[in-house]
């Protein structure tokens, strides 16, 4: 009895003194995440999106006209309804990844023990990354919501003018340049990119700061000169050494989305498409052993050749019939890329041609655009020479305007980020592209609204379509000036 009632107390004192909702929490979902968690996370999530191929979510290396679809060529035609594309899109980088970077950012600053520069350069490193993430759905989409898109208070935020964005975010990324303090971010490891490396995250914003100038240097060439001159001399990346990806591991959940969509899913779903693979057969690019594989037996004049097939872009193109994606590709530790030096050198190429000075002739900063990425694809040096060399490539000789040759080779070194290549389409109106096979038209300019819009914010996305010449996938984006 006595046993029973010391029993009896020591649990009523240990009732006293503990909070008993603690038993009620889960200790494998934590209500608290570290700031650290919420940047690899959202970091990793912002690279997956980007290098995807899945269907439902990123479709840009079909727009680009990269590659072709087999089976089911909805997406490759533009559809961007039957799998919800375009609310796909929209949920990922709002509800996903700009929240996420918006969360660490706002635990960063609550953190009274963190050391004055880290804080700092930590913020600086947030901004940079929602200012990625917020340009990619103004490339998007237009218009979209912005000043009032995080504010609680508001269930239907207002659209904002997507030049007014563009303009924001310009002044946000040089204040998140000046945020980068000292050598080290304090983040570590949990820096997936750079390992808090703080050197390499400037020369990763200035040359940011490089792609929204040239963004907008048709619609306001000042500006865009005045942008572009100031990111060269605070430094951009200059080899491909300096390139923002993200190394992914052999074992999922952590490997190259690509191998997920592609080998991991036991899929045939894609080949190459002709439209890229005939611009490189013709200029004999050696990039091809790279970005394909499987050579198929062609007429050529009189002759019977092997040479890589692309599928008629939009068509149904069995799998067998045509050349596949290369093997690095669908290698599971294939890095992710979302912005890399022969980028950088491709938009220094056309920010000299403007007359800006940027420490380099355009035919050098092209030159060293083509280099870097065939360097970065193994593309031994002889070839590259060669390559260089070649008639239809040398920049004094190459055909066309100066906007069509770096639209040309940048379209072609951006295989491995999609969204880049078919922006660069849009920036130039160059390479000339195939008319999608089933749906005859064009390639569209813009992302329609999600759907979802129209229902949960109805007045807010109607006056914004309104705004931008009707929510049309042949609407432009405010830069898109040609």
């Amino acid at each position: 009895m006595k046993k029973l009632i010391i029993a009896g107390l020591a649990i009523l004192t240990f009732s006293a003194c503990q909070d008993l909702t603690e038993f009620n929490k889960d200790p494998k979902s934590p209500s608290a995440v570290e700031a650290s968690s919420l940047v690899a996370n959202a970091t990793v999530d912002l690279f997956d999106f980007m290098t995807s191929t899945n269907v439902n979510t990123n479709n840009f290396r079909l727009w680009a006209q990269h590659w072709t679809e087999t089976t089911y060529t909805d997406e490759a035609n533009y559809d961007l309804i039957t799998r919800n594309v375009n609310g796909g899109t929209w949920n990922t980088l709002y509800a996903g990844i700009i929240a996420d970077f918006r969360e660490a950012a706002r635990l960063i600053e609550a953190d009274e023990k963190l050391i004055a520069d880290y804080k700092s350069s930590q913020l600086a490193q947030t901004e940079v990354m929602q200012v990625f993430a917020f340009h990619v759905l103004v490339d998007i989409f237009g218009d979209i919501p912005y000043s009032q898109a995080f504010n609680g208070e508001i269930v239907a935020p207002a659209y904002d003018n997507d030049a007014d964005i563009y303009s924001d975010l310009i002044v946000r990324l040089d204040a998140a340049i000046a945020g980068f303090k000292g050598d080290a971010t304090g983040l570590g490891d949990a820096d997936l990119v750079y390992g808090g490396d703080v050197v390499l995250w400037k020369k990763f914003a200035n040359s940011l700061k490089l792609k929204l100038a040239i963004r907008i240097a048709d619609v306001d060439p000042g500006k865009a000169k005045t942008m572009a001159e100031a990111a060269v001399a605070a430094g951009v990346f200059t080899s491909n050494d300096d390139n923002f990806k993200l190394d992914y591991l052999s074992a999922t959940p952590n490997t190259n989305p690509l191998w997920v969509d592609i080998i991991q899913s036991n899929r045939n779903d894609f080949v190459a498409a002709n439209t890229l693979v005939d611009y490189m057969n013709d200029l004999v690019d050696p990039r091809l052993d790279q970005y394909y594989q499987d050579k198929k037996e062609v007429i050529v004049g009189a002759d019977t050749v092997l040479q890589y097939l692309g599928g008629d872009y939009g068509a149904n193109s069995p799998y067998a019939q045509f050349s596949k994606i290369g093997d690095k590709l669908i290698d599971p530790t294939f890095p992710g890329m979302l912005m890399d030096y022969s980028e950088v050198a491709f938009l220094l190429a056309d920010a000299a041609e403007r007359g800006f000075s940027v420490g380099a002739t355009a035919e050098e900063s092209y030159n060293a655009g083509i280099t870097a990425s065939m360097e970065y694809w193994g593309v031994d040096g002889g070839d590259i020479t060669t390559y260089l060399a070649s008639e239809k490539v040398a920049y004094t000789t190459a055909a066309g305007t100066w906007r069509e040759k770096i639209a040309l080779q940048k379209w072609i070194a951006m295989y491995n980020q999609g969204f880049e290549a078919y922006t660069t389409y849009r920036i130039y109106d160059a390479p000339v592209l195939n008319i999608a096979a089933t749906a005859q038209v064009p390639t569209p300019t813009r992302f329609t609204y999600p759907v979802t819009e129209y229902s949960l914010n109805g007045p807010s996305v109607t006056a914004a379509a309104s705004a931008i010449g009707g929510d049309a996938k042949t609407s432009k984006v405010f830069w898109d000036a040609n």
